[in-house]
């Protein structure tokens, strides 16, 4: 198990993370979702034993992030979100060079990599700082891999990468979980934390929530309404000039809007939103997102921290 206990971590004065409190079972694929700044490399840096926590214990296996970091090194596969293989080798000369730092061998790990590496296979001599960038994540996920880690760190490994090979990618991870690997992924894609096994929502250093996304979901008391209309990008500055607002956030073709009140009334945002020339208005109930309720719960912390 991975365990994070009142992790805390400044750099000078601002909190990278304050107080975290984290568990990540074996064989999850689990999630960090949260934007740029919000901790999640910082986070991973600790359970890589790349960086010291200022207060609180993180352990990876059983062992301490402070004292065993060798051992934790020699089984946890780590893929930071900058491409940081060696752009000079090619493919297979950096697959061979990690392979040869553990102390192992491409031909004896191959089985693992297999599925990852036969679609950058045919480009085996071709520089890695010439791949695009689907085939460098590809690249980078083998050399992660090639010592059969137990743990796989990955630090926003789709950011950049085309929506076909963010798809390809995130099958390839679901598919690792059958070779006993714990993979935790940290994201700023909301719609990916739903192929997640278990999530946590942080923002600012801080965590906000953990569950399994469709408990985070189901966990949501607020309701959340679509609202289109004949005017797209007016519809969204005006729902936010609607007196009874809490959140309103593209969504696709339409807008999800929150209101604050319980006694919202769709047919006085409608009576509203004709006033300000809109037709064809749409507004209906809809299910909560992970986006919708990520925002929420930003906005509540940020009062708090008011």
């Amino acid at each position: 198990m991975i365990s994070l206990k009142h992790v805390s971590k400044n750099f000078g004065p601002v909190a990278a993370l304050s107080d975290i409190n984290l568990e990540v079972m074996p064989g999850e694929l689990f999630g960090l979702i949260g934007p740029d700044g919000a901790g999640k490399s910082t986070l991973f840096r600790i359970l890589a034993s790349l960086l010291l926590p200022d207060k609180g214990t993180a352990r990876v296996f059983g062992c301490d992030v402070n004292k065993d970091y060798r051992q934790i090194r020699s089984f946890t596969g780590y893929m930071p979100g900058r491409f940081s293989l060696y752009t000079d080798l090619s493919v297979a000369e950096n697959l061979e060079f990690f392979a040869t730092v553990y102390g192992t061998s491409v031909k004896k790990n191959f089985d693992l990599i297999k599925e990852v590496y036969e679609q950058i296979e045919p480009f085996r001599d071709r520089l890695a700082g010439k791949l695009s960038g689907g085939m460098k994540q590809k690249l980078a996920l083998s050399c992660a891999l090639i010592h059969r880690p137990r743990l796989l760190i990955l630090d926003e490994p789709t950011t950049g990468v085309d929506a076909v090979s963010r798809k390809e990618f995130w099958d390839l991870l679901r598919s690792l979980i059958k070779n006993d690997i714990t993979i935790i992924v940290s994201t700023p894609y909301m719609v990916e934390a739903e192929l997640c096994s278990r999530i946590a929502l942080i923002q600012a250093g801080r965590l906000m929530a953990i569950n399994t996304p469709e408990g985070i979901k189901a966990a949501y008391q607020r309701t959340i309404y679509s609202v289109k209309s004949n005017q797209p990008y007016q519809l969204l500055a005006d729902l936010r000039r609607f007196r009874s607002q809490a959140t309103a956030i593209p969504f696709g073709s339409d807008v999800h809007y929150t209101p604050t009140t319980e006694g919202f009334i769709p047919a006085e945002l409608e009576t509203f939103l004709l006033e300000q020339g809109h037709e064809s208005i749409f507004i209906q109930p809809a299910q909560a997102q992970i986006e919708d309720i990520f925002i929420d719960l930003m906005s509540e912390q940020e009062i708090i921290s008011a």
